[in-house]
């Protein structure tokens, strides 16, 4: 096994732990943080699970937002809806915002198309030049329910690796395959969520977990403090208490006897034939204290994420106008673009890549730029009546003011077609006679 083979497999299992701490928060399934054993212990196991999930609502909040819409300078449009990247880029932004990386590969099919598949950073990883940042070779390693396998992708080849056991982290691969790379760079494309040149990745809820945990802690003092407090306690005075025998673990008795409560707590109704018997009822606490408490982790959120109060409903209880929800969402939809930004970069390389695979080019010397819808919250008829004021001012075009309102290349070609033929069917133009 080369060195190469164990430094790639060695990076991939470097985040392992990071990375199932992340997933368990963006799954909602983060273990409730600042309660101590003593009250747990005196709920009897009763508050098993609280999630208040702002980890999720922030990452689905940026990437529903990403949207590609088409490319400039390569035809690549067919075979992009072919690979359904229309639906699995979506998966590539949301991983990359969840774990700070996602890749995607790029190869042949057997006709000898592009085929791009999405990967997860839990299975690929990739070294890179650190003069030149650019990946030198990358790895995926999966395994199914008898072996382990991994492909080792460099800039000359392509190596597959098999063990014969599940498992395998650095040991007992073998080589299986090894076939040329006529590409000339690895075809393993990273998409990185970072805002600095030298991170390796940062997951976009690293801000808020902390916060989200304080907004457990809280909710969960809440519901015990509704379950002893803030729930209304009755009182008996002049009746006389009863006596069961104490059954241990197994329901057996164990000879002594124990003080019971007369009235069981599901009792509707108390009643005792003692004359002097008085009952009341205690007054319960106060929540309001929580709620404020609430709000000001969630303020704290709405300030170190850009999601605006009304997503964490905060925002009041009188509905917002359309233009202050715009206002209110600029810092969602600035980081939104910011995403594109760092996005955009990598699927210029998948499309590069895709031409390399059809025409044979060098990945290297092909120009392209990729196309996104607008991040922003608007209504269509808005967007629409914005599009149509530039239009008839003379500052877009026609193909232009269609890209704005969202229709990809190939749905501004058949507008544009059929437009063509409903003015020549209103000039009463037959093409047919005009064929010699």
């Amino acid at each position: 096994m080369t060195d190469q083979l164990t430094l790639l497999l060695e990076k991939l299992d470097e985040p392992a732990a990071r990375y199932y701490q992340l997933d368990q928060y963006y799954n909602g399934d983060s273990p409730l943080s600042f309660l101590a054993p003593e009250v747990a212990a005196s709920l009897g196991g009763r508050l098993r699970k609280v999630s208040v999930n702002i980890p999720r609502l922030l990452v689905d909040s940026i990437a529903e937002r990403l949207r590609v819409t088409s490319f400039a300078g390569v035809d690549v449009w067919g075979d992009w809806l072919r690979n359904d990247l229309d639906q699995t880029s979506h998966i590539a932004h949301r991983e990359a915002l969840v774990l700070g990386n996602s890749y995607a590969i790029v190869w042949a099919d057997q006709y000898g198309r592009p085929r791009v598949t999405i990967e997860s950073a839990k299975q690929v990883a990739a070294l890179c030049d650190p003069g030149t940042r650019t990946i030198t070779a990358a790895i995926k390693r999966w395994e199914d329910d008898k072996r382990t396998y991994a492909i080792v992708y460099g800039p000359n080849e392509i190596v597959r690796y098999e063990a014969n056991h599940t498992g395998a982290t650095t040991a007992g691969f073998k080589v299986v395959e090894s076939i040329a790379n006529p590409l000339g760079i690895p075809p393993v494309v990273r998409f990185t969520n970072t805002a600095r040149l030298l991170d390796e990745g940062r997951s976009e809820m690293t801000d808020v977990l902390d916060l989200s945990d304080a907004l457990v802690k809280l909710t969960t003092d809440m519901l015990v403090a509704s379950e002893y407090g803030a729930r209304p306690r009755r009182w008996a005075t002049g009746v006389e208490l009863t006596e069961e025998p104490e059954l241990d673990d197994d329901g057996n008795e164990t000879g002594d006897m124990v003080t019971t409560n007369p009235f069981p707590e599901t009792d509707r109704m108390l009643i005792s034939e003692a004359a002097d018997a008085k009952f009341g009822q205690l007054a319960g606490s106060d929540l309001g204290g929580y709620e404020a408490a609430t709000g000001i982790i969630m303020r704290q959120i709405s300030a170190v994420s850009g999601l605006p109060e009304h997503m964490l409903g905060i925002g009041g209880d009188n509905p917002t106008s359309a233009d202050s929800i715009r206002a209110s969402e600029a810092a969602l939809t600035a980081r939104a673009e910011a995403r594109q930004a760092q996005f955009g970069r990598s699927w210029e390389q998948v499309a590069r890549l895709m031409t390399a695979v059809t025409t044979g080019a060098d990945p290297q010397q092909v120009d392209c730029r990729v196309q996104w819808a607008d991040p922003s919250t608007r209504s269509e008829a808005q967007l629409a009546d914005a599009t149509v004021k530039l239009f008839q001012a003379g500052i877009i075009p026609a193909s232009t003011a269609l890209a704005r309102l969202g229709y990809s290349a190939d749905e501004i070609t058949e507008i544009r077609a059929a437009r063509r033929g409903e003015a020549l069917d209103a000039q009463a133009v037959d093409l047919t006679k005009l064929v010699s």
